[in-house]
């Protein structure tokens, strides 16, 4: 069990296109999505791509607390995902992420997608989803683009620090 480096923003590994996974069930695989799944517990993530812990790899892994029950957390792994719209309804929310700590910003996103990719041994996963799973789902894949959240705001001034987005932002929006 390894606890890995998150890159943080300003490091160029996260500004790269990643390589697609051609081998599954190896023991290589299986370490890395092993150590991405506890470094994204002991970070208290959602979710993590494999870029954000220096490995320039089409992997990501992603929970969805929704669904999750109390000290039961479930974890995705999805390798060579992809994702599609599914029609052309988008809504803004408030995203984090582990390689911009301590930060928020307000994000548009497509409200439902269907993605793709893979298990660990090579079957194929495809779903459809909408809400917070979508929004995880279409923030990781991104990250294996070179994209970070920041060059998706909603309006360039919704983006600071987490404690005064929560205090002047959002408390703003629910007293209107």
């Amino acid at each position: 069990m390894s606890i890995l480096k998150i890159a943080k923003i300003g490091h160029p590994v996260l500004l790269k296109k990643c390589t697609d996974i051609k081998e599954f069930s190896t023991d290589i695989l299986k370490k890395m999505i092993y150590d991405m799944s506890e470094t994204m517990i002991d970070y208290n993530g959602i979710g993590l791509a494999a870029p954000q812990v220096h490995l320039s790899k089409r992997v990501i892994i992603f929970r969805n607390p929704d669904i999750e029950e109390k000290e039961k957390i479930k974890i995705t792994p999805l390798i060579n995902p992809i994702y599609k719209t599914l029609g052309d309804e988008k809504e803004n929310d408030w995203e984090g992420c582990l390689s911009i700590p301590g930060m928020q910003g307000l994000v548009t996103r497509y409200k439902k997608i269907r993605y793709t990719g893979f298990d660990i041994d090579g079957n194929k996963i495809d779903n459809e989803v909408e809400g917070l799973h979508a929004r995880v789902i279409q923030h990781e894949i991104d990250h294996l683009e070179g994209i970070l959240y920041t060059e998706r705001l909603a309006d360039k001034k919704a983006f600071g620090f987490e404690k005064e987005i929560i205090e002047y932002w959002k408390n703003e929006k629910t007293t209107k």
